[in-house]
């Protein structure tokens, strides 16, 4: 049995005829527990590492143990190779290896697969005991040939029970051996990644993985006529490949925070697992604590102490963390909140992505709490703005909270090895002795902004207290003093907006129409507006990064479009509701901000949204506004 280096593929019969391709989409779908997800997170990591862009999306079943060979347990991975920087995930699947014809059948319920894709299905099912999973696989296998789908049946349990006795348990390597195959990937690289993977359980385990992704290299080799080549941009930046969640946890230690409090929640725990894994090394600590409002509260209690901590959570712990947001408003206590969307509204979605959480994060505490919110757009930026969100939160001293979502935390995107840079750490807790002629907050006039006197700093014990207070913490009543010190927090939201750069937009500056997104939909979005764009039509796009306050110029930048939309993926009514209608959370926001009659699109599939979906919906608003440039009409 020998699997060929790639400079050793290279020249090859079989090599030669490979189809030469700028980008394709692999799925893997498989029963919960069967390995597919990790064979596509691998799958992504080696092609990333032999240089192609790789977006992924995990295809995560809502239940732990979800019915055996069902739509609803399908769990797998969709992998988006391509030439250049891949920025989401696309449209419909070229590829799709399926352990069952039931797991298929989740995907083509959600149009994810395209009509002339390859499946490679496993054709245990035809020979089972059971006449029902029989006939259930004969009458799907005429099913798919009928939509068009072009189906192999490949024998993955019976090749796999020649490498090893539970075929259950070795099913997704001999798969990823059979991928690596059919796309050219550098199996030098798949053994240093399962070196790298298997460490821990040792070299018995590591061979035994050797052994079966080379079978299914052997095997696809021998039996799948199918050849894909994707090139490789030449690029001399050193990149790194990792989920958004991990680029969470690389960016709090990027800043010098040392204290992550949390309680575990899906899809956010991961984030947690990194810091714990890494914290030992560095210097930090992980507290679990007994729920989500101890968790924040044991933050605060570090932040007064004078560290800025950092809480991971997502929406249902977002929910029972406002109180103590609120009160870390009030109080003035810098720290930073990430918030993993998902689906909701309550548990909802626990593992499928929404952005549904921003209203949420603006006005989800009692009273007037203004508060810094950001989101990131890329796995890259989950890294930066952690750096970013630990500085705001310390000069604004007060809360800074971080949204990104399930499609950005499972996700794997590569980018640009980050260069760590001193000045990103926190500064040492000051030590010297505070002027005692300065006040606890002696709220600046003009940014609302106060000096943080830390406890055990000689003379900067104060009073805390989430009651209306003066400038010396002293809880008050009067109609004056509440009035002021609600000014003073307030304007700490303007003082930053001055701070804050116009955002560019994507496209020309004027145009039929703009759209505006925020979070993981970046990608999406403009590789809809490039299509549509080169289609003729004058459409532009502009992401938002801050969303608390938001950056300036927008009611500007509105005025040079026709018309102005928001894509997001968070519930919005049909445009027929007319004055009843529901809209999506930013445009609610916008119109409000702006006093632009801001339209918007939105959707709530539990997926991230499809470029291709994107650009149907801006055609069909355009014609429906009489405005729809046709090709060459620029």
């Amino acid at each position: 049995m020998s699997v060929p280096k790639a400079n050793e593929q290279a020249g090859t019969p079989r090599a030669r005829l490979a189809q030469v391709v700028n980008q394709h989409i692999v799925e893997i779908v498989s029963d919960s527990g069967e390995g597919a997800q990790t064979c596509g997170q691998m799958f992504g990591t080696i092609s990333a590492k032999m240089g192609n862009g790789v977006w992924t999306v995990e295809i995560i079943p809502a239940e732990i143990e979800p019915p055996f060979r069902s739509r609803a347990g399908a769990s797998g991975n969709r992998i988006r190779v391509g030439k250049g920087v891949v920025t989401n995930m696309g449209d419909q699947a070229d590829l799709v290896v399926a352990f069952n014809e039931q797991v298929l059948y989740s995907r083509i319920d959600v149009d994810a697969i395209a009509r002339g894709a390859h499946i490679l299905l496993e054709s245990k099912w035809k020979d089972d005991r059971s006449e029902d999973i029989r006939e259930a696989y004969a009458a799907a296998l005429a099913d798919f040939e009928s939509r068009g789908f072009i189906v192999h049946e490949v024998p993955m349990e019976t090749e796999c029970l020649k490498v090893v006795s539970d075929a259950r348990r070795g099913k997704n390597m001999w798969i990823l051996g059979a991928l690596s195959a059919i796309y050219e990937r550098d199996v030098s690289l798949i053994d240093a990644e399962l070196e790298r993977k298997f460490k821990r359980k040792g070299q018995k385990v590591i061979d035994s993985n050797v052994n079966l992704v080379r079978a299914g290299y052997d095997w696809a080799d021998a039996n799948i006529d199918l050849r894909y080549r994707i090139p490789v941009a030449p690029t001399n930046v050193p990149t790194v490949v990792m989920n958004g969640n991990t680029a969470v946890g690389l960016g709090v230690m990027a800043a010098g925070m040392e204290l992550c409090s949390m309680y575990p929640i899906t899809p956010a725990t991961s984030a947690s697992h990194y810091l714990a894994g890494s914290f030992s090394k560095v210097g930090g600590v992980v507290h679990q604590a007994e729920d989500e409002i101890a968790a924040i509260g044991f933050a605060l209690g570090a932040s007064y102490a004078g560290k800025t901590p950092v809480t991971i959570t997502s929406g249902p712990g977002l929910a029972l963390k406002t109180e103590f947001i609120g009160f870390a408003v009030m109080a003035e206590l810098p720290i930073v909140i990430v918030d993993v969307q998902r689906g909701g509204p309550s548990t909802g979605l626990p593992t499928r992505v929404e952005q549904g959480d921003l209203l949420a994060a603006l006005f989800a505490a009692p009273g007037d709490a203004p508060k810094i919110v950001m989101a990131p757009a890329t796995i890259e930026e989950c890294f930066h703005f952690m750096v970013t969100a630990r500085k705001l939160a310390e000069s604004f001293r007060g809360p800074v909270l971080v949204l990104t979502d399930a499609n950005l935390a499972t996700g794997q995107q590569n980018f640009p090895r980050p260069e760590v840079r001193e000045e990103w750490i926190a500064p040492p807790i000051d030590q010297s002795a505070w002027d005692r002629d300065v006040r606890p907050y002696d709220w600046d006039g003009a940014t609302g902004l106060s000096e943080r006197p830390v406890p055990g700093q000689k003379g900067g014990n104060f009073v805390l207290t989430g009651l209306a207070h003066d400038e010396n913490s002293r809880v008050a009543y009067e109609s004056a003093i509440n009035q002021h010190s609600m000014e003073a927090r307030s304007r700490k939201l303007a003082a930053l907006r001055k701070t804050l750069k116009t955002p560019d937009v994507y496209g020309d500056d004027t145009g039929d129409l703009l759209v505006v997104g925020w979070g993981s939909t970046l990608g999406a979005i403009e590789e809809a507006v490039d299509r549509l764009r080169e289609e003729g039509r004058r459409v532009s796009s502009l992401h938002l990064r801050f969303l608390s306050p938001f950056e300036p110029g927008l009611r500007e930048i509105f005025s040079r479009f026709k018309k102005v939309m928001t894509v997001e993926i968070n519930y919005s009514d049909d445009p027929s509701f007319g004055d009843a209608r529901r809209l999506a959370q930013l445009a609610w926001l916008l119109r409000s901000e702006t006093l632009v009659d801001v339209d918007c699109w939105s959707q709530v599939p539990g997926t991230p949204l499809a470029p291709g979906i994107i650009a149907d919906v801006v055609r069909s608003r355009l014609s429906e506004n009489g405005s729809a440039a046709a090709a060459g009409a620029r």
